[in-house]
């Protein structure tokens, strides 16, 4: 007796909402300021000596942001987009659409455990210890109109997938005088 068992694949869930200047302006700086103060960082511990500030903005912008390798299809009925989001899960990414845009938004924090002394009474020492983020952040304009409410979205072995239906294309009507 043989028994198959298909995989389900987890679902990314997908906000439907106007994507305000705003908002994106407002997460934009925010990243910035981070980078900004970890570039800073980088600054103050090579004790203030100039000339290296691109190499320290560049330093930092890497620990906060990845880049996201992105594709958009065209196809007859929907618009097909493929993101690269290695190391997340679907509960760590947010897909926003709206009639002329996608974004995606993801964030990850891990901790290594730190390792125990075998000492009863003293506190562990800490050999090595890294923490890591990762946060992804991209917007495309779509060539076309969809229909949001019919979006999907879904993530398998670190790539995104979503679906995008076209909108229905607008069609004349025709106007009757009223006799």
């Amino acid at each position: 007796m043989s028994t198959s068992s298909t995989r389900q694949e987890p679902e990314v869930a997908i906000t439907r909402e106007m994507l305000t200047p705003l908002s994106i302006f407002e997460e934009m700086d925010r990243l910035t300021r981070e980078i900004q103060n970890r570039a800073f960082r980088f600054f103050a511990e090579r004790g203030g000596s100039h000339g290296w500030d691109l190499s320290d903005w560049f330093r930092a912008e890497s620990e906060f942001v990845r880049p996201m390798p992105m594709d958009v299809e065209e196809q007859e009925k929907e618009f097909f987009v493929k993101a690269e989001v290695p190391g997340f899960e679907a509960k760590e990414i947010t897909v926003s659409v709206d009639p002329h845009h996608v974004r995606v938004y993801g964030k990850t924090e891990q901790r290594e455990k730190e390792p125990q002394r075998e000492e009863p009474g003293k506190p562990p020492a800490r050999h090595h210890r890294e923490i890591s983020r990762n946060e992804v952040l991209r917007e495309i304009a779509l060539p076309g109109t969809i229909n949001p409410d019919l979006a999907t979205a879904r993530l398998d072995k670190g790539i995104l997938e979503v679906r995008l239906p076209k909108a229905a294309p607008p069609r004349l009507i025709e106007v009757k005088i009223a006799a």
